[in-house]
């Protein structure tokens, strides 16, 4: 059960302990001679030197320092962000490394509400990038999903488990599946589905395998089109890749993209809709940001999932971060961010060595774009709205799906994943109520993973037949 799974409190206080109290009245007065604070040679730059640097004290002084700008205090947390700023470093440890990108997350808040004179400390640079323009941004934003996808088991926990659950459902009720069609929203470099494709190449005849994937950039899409065509070719397997460009990157365009011509939707086809990492994108804020209502900003999502179950899907998987990126209070988001952040820093600490270039551009990139959209942005420019599965196991019901047990040779595929992958004591697997599964690190849950069908659709029990390949790798 998921009762080990220690989740953060949304309730907990941003107010610092005792000995922070000091170094918070440092902060936001003008500092007297001390043997608490000191300051380097012919710098304004503030070391803490009578606290210990510990993952604690950072954590209270990253909270005060977001306390300090959602309360207007600029100046005093223009000055909390540069101690904070020397007491943090892209290689360094795992605690170094989450105040850089926290710090440079909070620098980047505080510029938005202070006069365009205003300076960012100068520590806020990305060890790796030295992108100059929006097309190397993105390019290494690429690369640094290929290399999370390799170095942590978070992808490829989420892309192996929903395969898993895509196989078992297109052979519920039937002895064979003429054609399966996969919508998958978000495709990127397809790295989930040569494994499937080897999976469905074993079955005599294999089926006819058609992917519909999305995305925001046609060459990418096109790249990986052709990659999984050249892999389908090499099994063996009739197969079609259909690109579906999204123009924008507001979710609101998607209302024009369930039309025939587009999804080229077919009779005979068994349809499966695969959500991974992407439902989150579809929230919006509600009337402002600090409206707990939280109705308007659902709604786009609901007439995205009432769409999706109106093409009658056999399945639907679904996986997200599970922690509450998206709560209307700043504050709680941010601690809840914090808490999340610092498991996954930790857990790559853990298992890669120091200098792994792979491990600082997952951390600079990857997860540092994350913690700069959930701690600078506000309003629509938010698109890292994370929520915990509840939230999407409700929306799911109401409209119109039902949540499926995962089978337990899906959970012993991803046990083996971390165990063969990923052989670290601090991945957890948890299961709650057979409905959801969760991975996690030394007990706090990160990722989940749900699996939903349309009870329309006929068929509604079966035996597994076929299995991913946990060996296979996406070097199409």
């Amino acid at each position: 059960m998921l009762g080990s799974f220690n989740s953060s409190s949304e309730e907990e206080e941003a107010s610092p302990s005792s000995d922070l109290h000091f170094l918070h009245h440092q902060i936001t007065t003008t500092p007297p001679p001390s043997h608490s604070l000191s300051h380097s040679p012919g710098t304004s730059t503030t070391r803490i030197s009578s606290f210990p640097n510990s993952a604690l004290h950072m954590r209270q002084l990253l909270i005060s320092c977001a306390d300090l700008i959602s309360r207007s205090d600029f100046a005093s947390a223009h000055r909390l962000l540069s101690v904070l700023s020397s007491n943090s470093s892209p290689f360094g440890d795992s605690t170094e490394r989450l105040v850089h990108a926290f710090t440079k997350a909070l620098s980047l808040r505080l510029n938005r509400h202070t006069p365009t004179t205003t300076t960012t400390p100068p520590f806020i640079t990305n060890p790796i990038s030295g992108a100059s323009s929006s097309n190397n941004v993105e390019d290494e934003v690429q690369s640094s999903y290929l290399s999370l996808n390799q170095i942590a088991p978070f992808i490829r926990f989420s892309q192996l488990t929903a395969n898993q659950a895509i196989l078992e459902a297109i052979e519920q009720g039937q002895q064979q599946q003429a054609a399966i069609h996969i919508l998958d929203f978000d495709i990127m470099h397809g790295v989930q589905w040569p494994p499937f494709m080897q999976a469905i190449a074993d079955r005599r005849p294999p089926p006819f395998l058609r992917i519909t994937g999305t995305g925001h950039d046609a060459e990418l899409l096109r790249r990986t089109g052709d990659r999984l065509r050249r892999f389908a070719e090499s099994l063996g397997l009739n197969f079609e890749f259909n690109p579906v460009l999204l123009l924008s990157s507001n979710p609101y365009a998607l209302n024009d993209l369930f039309l025939p011509s587009a999804l080229q939707l077919l009779p005979d086809e068994t349809l499966a809709v695969n959500c991974v990492l992407f439902l989150h994108r579809m929230l919006r804020d509600d009337v402002d940001d600090h409206d707990d209502s939280r109705g308007r900003g659902r709604e786009l999502l609901k007439v995205f999932l009432h769409k999706i179950k109106a093409m009658n899907p056999k399945v639907v998987t679904v996986a997200e971060r599970e922690a509450n990126h998206n709560h209307p209070v700043y504050m709680k988001r941010f601690v809840e961010a914090l808490d999340h952040y610092t498991a996954i820093f930790d857990s790559l600490e853990a298992t890669l060595p120091p200098h792994s270039r792979e491990r600082m551009n997952v951390e600079s990139v990857w997860f540092g774009r994350e913690i700069v959209d959930i701690v600078a942005g506000e309003g629509e420019e938010r698109i890292e709205r994370h929520e915990r599965f509840e939230s999407w196991q409700v929306m799911l019901r109401s409209c119109g799906f039902s949540n499926v047990p995962l089978s337990p040779f899906a959970l012993s595929q991803a046990k083996l994943l971390l165990r063969l992958h990923y052989p670290s004591e601090g991945y957890q697997l948890q299961i709650l109520n057979n409905s959801c599964c969760f991975l996690g690190w030394q007990n706090h849950p990160l990722f989940s993973i749900l699996k939903h069908q349309n009870p329309s659709y006929p068929g509604t029990s079966s035996t597994l037949s076929s299995k991913v390949n946990l060996n296979q790798q996406a070097t199409m």
